[in-house]
């Protein structure tokens, strides 16, 4: 006698064919869901990953978010002025003393001692003091008076003591013609004097 097919089972007696699986039936009390398929061109839901040409969020150049992580913030003419004050009168109040005091003065001729000539070389040893603390910190005690500091505009970092020292030199730059490049941050966009332009290097605002 035969008997009928149980149910689930091929009334042939034959396995499901290649490639073919049988129906899976839903969990008890779980909805089937249709499987859900993502083609190309389509969104992946989740994590998101920015692929390549993409901008990151928080790197850019000073308009945002300038290279390094620096603020659009740049340092205004004022502040850069009193930094430079007091700087000059850090490294120069006690040369000129001696430089005076080395003077001797004989009738209409005026004869350079030994003090003058070592007034002479505190002015430079000044000066390249202040270069090397712009280049390792980017500030002088003038700069942390007002809070700016002098920064490498491609990194946001201080721009090392050979551009610091370089940058320096440049001043003559900014006193030719007449003082222009001192003048210059007050319309340039980014407030910065020739020298700065020529090195690469900005005053920023530091918090």
């Amino acid at each position: 006698m035969s008997h009928p097919p149980q149910p689930g089972q091929n009334p042939y007696g034959q396995q499901p064919g290649y490639g073919q699986q049988p129906p899976q039936q839903p969990g008890y009390g779980y909805p089937q869901q249709p499987p859900q398929q993502q083609g190309y061109g389509y969104p992946q839901q989740g994590a998101q990953q920015a692929g390549y040409g993409y901008p990151q969020q928080g790197a850019g150049h000073p308009g945002g978010m300038p290279y390094g992580g620096v603020p659009n913030a740049y340092a205004g003419w004022g502040s850069r002025v009193v930094a430079r004050i007091v700087d000059g009168l850090i490294i120069s109040v006690v040369p000129v003393i001696l430089m005076v005091m080395g003077m001797e003065v004989e009738g209409e001729t005026v004869t350079m001692g030994p003090m003058y000539y070592l007034g002479f070389l505190l002015v430079f040893a000044g000066w390249f003091f202040l270069a090397y603390l712009v280049g390792t910190t980017g500030q002088t005690p003038g700069r942390k008076m007002v809070n700016i500091q002098v920064v490498k505009e491609s990194t946001g970092q201080p721009m090392g003591v050979g551009m610091a020292i370089v940058r320096i030199l440049l001043d003559i730059v900014n006193a030719l013609p007449c003082y222009v490049g001192y003048l210059w941050p007050l319309w340039d966009a980014k407030k910065q004097t020739l020298a700065d332009k020529i090195v690469g290097s900005i005053v920023i605002r530091k918090d």
